[in-house]
């Protein structure tokens, strides 16, 4: 059936039959294409039957839907004629696993964050009112997203005005881990009130019978209102300016559709209160919405997930918190609606007096946190680097300018695989390199994840530390090097690749003869210097350089910021090249400081590899890294670059 729709207009023609259908296909598609690419699950089964129900009722994209954060749009996709790309999810070159406006008209934004569509949706109605183009704008927000600042800020605006504004609230209890606080409470109590809607609808079906009076209408209209002060006080959405109805059960096609016809003819703001449930139709997805929210590849058949040896920084950072919980009662744990997905998920179950999990908020988190650390606490706030983004100003003014301590952790930092422009952790670096009072880390392994989180929860201020969405490496045992404030460590070829470096002329680990390798070829030596995220990526760089006769160390920089200049280019200057690789953006990043350094120093074959100006499209992390240049081969390529300009010099 859903080889047949190519636009909404297809799915107007239905019955209520065929549409139970179509949702069980749109079920079993959406599970069978994350179950191979990975993807947010839990929430797109939720949101099928609501999906339909808007596109049957209203005329995108004549008729803006726009759906909040977008990780539950995979029906939308499906019913606005992208089945054909759908298999290519999330993967490079194939369709977002968001709404992204280059694949359709019916896509209106990029959305990636949370709590932004009630304000897009006014701003793109006011747009339309002044150019004197018709259309409603409908606002999908989830319950957990309604936690953000920014979604109030825009109900109190459009409360005002915003004739044509229908905002969705699909309330399934969850966001990405369950919804916490009052608000959550607030809108159980609201779905509780089924009992006011059920007499409402029992009215009005009376009265669609009785003859027609404006007496009789009036009458209705007070005693329905009295009904709602009766049974349903309280209502905030009322008081922001909106005509609330609901709560209405979102698996319910043609309930959903008899309400949203009723609400489109109404010229006011309304919020349409649907209570759906996550996972719907795939049992471990139900039984689990947190787990299956957003999920790599997995075993459909039973929601299995093939388990790797290898520990990720997320799941080492995890024992690491709990570790400096037990050392220290003053540490308490920050997040915002991510403990799964950050790892502190343990320590909220082991320390739960300690652990605040505020909601889709970071602003509030930072600023949270602030008043933990006024206070005498050491605040352990851990947020995906992109998300940190949206609470630049509460580091810099609650943080900073006061010279509060604190420990903020910004887990999928660098290059994000599969998730897109909107998730990549490559700003945090020159973001918060420039804020006064704040040391940045960079650990390469879980044993410098250790040592960075000690150092950081001894500090008197602020402190970021930085790590990336992939396994941790190998352990060398100059990782366990004790930490030096803005120094970094010198790991050298003779410990991470021993069979390759005996190709050298050496005797006890030292060069006899600088200008000739063992096989009499002659050879330079190169410095690889790097973020911790990248020190993967330059290993296998430097042992491909060792194959070439080129004499290539890393040093993993740790601190990014303060950074010991001295220290640093007393180390290179042993060294005929200088490659810099950082996954962060180069404007304002740290490789462009030490260029800049170095070429006061007089140090001239220096190359900075790091992201440039575009934001990188989903793909695979490798993907992403050699679309940035930023891959092994780019970096192995940059020192044999810098060496054959000092062949050509000399």
């Amino acid at each position: 059936m859903l080889s047949q729709i190519n636009s909404p207009d297809d799915i107007k023609k239905l019955s209520q039959k065929e549409l139970v259908a179509l949702a069980s296909e749109i079920r079993r598609i959406i599970i069978d294409t994350v179950g191979k690419n990975g993807g947010h699950l839990a929430s797109n089964l939720g949101a099928v039957e609501l999906t339909i129900a808007l596109h049957r009722v209203f005329d995108s994209p004549k008729d803006a839907i726009i759906f909040d954060v977008s990780h539950q749009c995979y029906a939308h996709k499906l019913l606005t004629g992208r089945l054909k790309g759908f298999s290519s999810l999330r993967q490079g070159g194939g369709l977002s696993g968001f709404t992204k406006e280059c694949e359709s008209v019916h896509d209106f934004f990029d959305n990636g964050h949370a709590s932004t569509s009630i304000s897009q949706a006014l701003g793109l109605l006011k747009a339309r009112e002044i150019q004197g183009v018709d259309g409603k704008a409908i606002a999908v927000i989830g319950d957990g997203a309604l936690t953000g600042g920014l979604a109030y800020e825009g109900l109190l605006n459009a409360g005002r005005d915003a004739k044509n504004l229908i905002v969705v609230l699909n309330d399934n209890k969850m966001s990405i881990s369950p919804n916490e606080g009052s608000l959550s409470r607030y809108l159980s109590s609201l779905t509780m009130s089924i009992q006011y809607q059920s007499v409402r609808r029992a009215i009005d079906k009376i009265a669609s019978k009785l003859p027609g009076s404006r007496f009789l209408q009036k009458f209705i209209f007070r005693f329905k209102r009295g009904l709602k002060g009766l049974l349903l006080s309280d209502n905030m959405f009322v008081d922001f300016g909106f005509e609330y109805v609901g709560p209405l059960n979102g698996h319910d096609i043609k309930e959903l559709e008899r309400v949203f016809d009723r609400v489109k003819k109404l010229k006011k703001p309304v919020v349409v209160h649907v209570v759906t449930k996550k996972g719907k139709g795939y049992s471990p997805a139900e039984d689990n919405p947190e787990l299956f929210h957003g999920i790599g590849p997995f075993n459909i058949a039973d929601g299995s997930m093939e388990k790797f040896d290898a520990e990720s920084f997320t799941e080492h950072f995890s024992k690491a918190a709990l570790r400096l919980a037990k050392e220290n009662p003053k540490i308490v744990a920050v997040t915002a609606a991510m403990s799964k997905g950050t790892g502190l998920a343990a320590f909220g179950r082991h320390y739960p007096e300690r652990f605040f999990d505020v909601g889709i908020a970071e602003e509030h988190a930072v600023t949270f946190a602030a008043g933990l650390s006024k206070g005498g606490l050491i605040p352990l706030v851990c947020v995906y680097s992109t998300f940190i983004q949206r609470a630049v100003d509460q580091i810099i003014h609650d943080i900073s300018i006061p010279n509060l301590p604190g420990i903020f952790v910004l887990d999928r930092s660098g290059a994000v695989p599969n998730d897109g422009e909107t998730h990549q952790g490559i700003f945090d670096i020159a973001l918060f390199k420039c804020v006064p009072r704040i040391s940045i880390l960079a650990p390469a392994s879980a044993a410098e994840l250790n040592l960075c989180l000690d150092w950081a929860a001894a500090s008197k201020s602020a402190c970021a530390v930085r790590y990336p969405k992939k396994s941790c490496p190998s352990e060398l045992p100059s990782f366990k090097t004790p930490l030096e404030v803005g120094k970094g460590v010198l790991i050298e070829a003779k410990e991470f690749a021993p069979s390759l470096f005996v190709r050298f002329n050496l005797e006890k680990g030292k060069i006899e003869d600088p200008s000739s390798a063992a096989d009499g070829k002659a050879f330079k030596k190169v410095l690889i210097a790097a973020t911790g995220s990248m020190f993967s990526e330059c290993l296998v760089a430097a042992r491909s350089l060792l194959l070439q006769d080129v004499l290539a160390d890393i040093y993993n920089l740790r601190f990014l910021k303060p950074l010991d200049f001295d220290a640093f280019f007393d180390i290179y200057k042993n060294y005929d090249a200088l490659v810099i690789v950082e996954d962060g953006i180069k404007q304002g990043g740290v490789g462009e400081e030490l260029e800049l350094e170095a070429l006061k120093r007089n140090f001239k074959q220096v190359q900075v590899l790091a992201f440039g100006q575009n934001f990188p499209p989903q793909g695979s992390r490798e993907q992403i890294l050699e679309d940035a240049f930023l891959s092994p081969n780019d970096i192995q390529r940059a020192a044999l670059g810098l060496l054959n300009q000092i062949k050509n010099m000399e």
